[in-house]
């Protein structure tokens, strides 16, 4: 098991106290552009065309955390 599907599965078991941070470099490893144009706010752009805005707040709400780990898979 890679460091990757560690970090992944550790977020499906506890969606709780993640920050912005780990979401960005997520992203970046499954190709995903991010966003932040000097807003509390993130968006995360699939190559589709699927974008998920993610409140830059500590710690992101797990239900956020839940739709980010949605994107990653489809």
């Amino acid at each position: 098991m890679t460091q990757l599907e560690k970090l992944i599965n550790k977020m499906r078991a506890n969606p709780k106290d993640w920050q912005i941070g780990d979401l960005k470099k997520l992203a970046e490893r499954f190709s995903i552009i991010w966003r932040q144009n000097g807003t509390s706010h993130v968006q995360f752009v699939r190559k589709d065309g699927i974008t998920l805005t993610v409140p830059a707040h500590r710690p992101i709400k797990p239900i956020y955390v839940k739709k980010f780990l949605d994107l990653l898979e489809v």
